[in-house]
């Protein structure tokens, strides 16, 4: 098990996905063939996904002292304006992330600055160093994980589909077998369905009409991650490795969908992270998020050896990804 895998697996899985990007499946599977694209050619480049995995995972570096929204909100609202005005900041990244680090860069108050109604897949493609750093609690690991979701994307499910994917790349790096996530990811839903992190997320963004408490805020997050969760096992079954697997999970533009679809990926090729990317990559919907997700899932219940090892050096940010792996190993 390997952060560098889990984080370079991100990466590849990123850059697979990124020509399939809104290309329909038939368009996929003609050019491609019914498993997906498998080479990664010299100079990959990746999309928004693997920029903003990046400032996450580097402003976790840079907290002092204990984790805590205090010490990390800051250190992720520079970097994500940082992003903002980046000249590579160029590969089709979402509305939700530009609208909202736009309000960032302005000033306004993170909970003032966040997109409250979207629940786009842009806060969980973007949270597995908050899975891989090591030496935290399981609260600061959710905590870190919903806030740095909340910056942007300020749907309760966009919250509890983040707190998921960080908490999945963890139990994976530790060693939970990959058939047993699905459960454990279900298990997750129900014992904090009504769980809200105000030490992380503060009082004002749950407020709004019709909401009548924090608890009942946060439970339709879990409420929606746990029904997009469930039945993937089965659909292993039926659908098989050569169906598109937005039929198994969903077409992963949202938050609870990609998490959903790119563990199906895992569980169709656990053995192989090439294998399980690829799938990802050859999808109708958001191809190059499920495929990173896919990635970043694989990659931590392997050893870094089981990616083929040139692909370390094609990969953009290789600099970036290696410092970060350093780090955390």
């Amino acid at each position: 098990m390997s952060v560098k895998a889990s984080l370079f697996g991100l990466a590849f899985g990123d850059a697979l996905g990124k020509p399939t990007e809104f290309r329909t499946y038939e368009q996929i599977v003609a050019t491609f063939g019914p498993r997906g694209p498998r080479d990664l050619p010299p100079g990959a480049l990746v999309t928004d996904d693997t920029q903003m995995a990046l400032a996450v995972g580097a402003a976790l570096t840079l907290v002092d002292g204990p984790l805590t929204a205090e010490r990390l909100e800051p250190h992720l609202n520079r970097l994500f304006v940082k992003w903002l005005h980046d000249p590579e900041n160029n590969r089709a990244p979402g509305n939700t992330c530009l609208a909202a680090c736009e309000q960032l860069d302005r000033g306004l108050p993170w909970w003032e600055a966040t997109v409250r109604e979207s629940k786009g897949c842009g806060a969980n493609m973007r949270v597995t160093p908050v899975g891989l750093v090591p030496g935290l609690s399981e609260d600061e690991r959710a905590g870190a994980a919903q806030l740095q979701a909340a910056l942007t994307h300020g749907h309760p499910t966009g919250l509890a589909a983040s707190e998921l994917t960080a908490l999945a790349v963890r139990w994976l790096l530790d060693g939970l077998p990959v058939a047993e996530l699905p459960a454990a990811l279900r298990a997750r839903c129900d014992s904090q369905h009504t769980v809200y992190r105000g030490d992380w997320l503060g009082d004002d963004l749950w407020r709004r009409p019709a909401t009548a408490s924090p608890e009942a805020f946060i439970a339709r997050g879990w409420e929606e991650c746990k029904a997009a969760l469930t039945g993937l096992e089965d659909q292993v079954r039926y659908l098989g490795p050569d169906a598109d697997p937005c039929a198994a999970g969903g077409a992963g533009w949202v938050a609870e969908e990609a998490l959903a679809t790119a563990v199906y990926c895992v569980l169709l090729f656990p053995g192989s992270p090439v294998d399980a990317i690829a799938r990802g990559a050859a999808s109708s919907g958001d191809s190059d998020s499920i495929a990173c997700l896919a990635g970043a899932f694989v990659g931590a219940a392997h050893p870094d050896t089981d990616w083929p090892a040139d692909w370390y050096e094609r990969i953009e940010y290789k600099d970036d990804l290696n410092r970060l792996a350093n780090a955390w190993s």
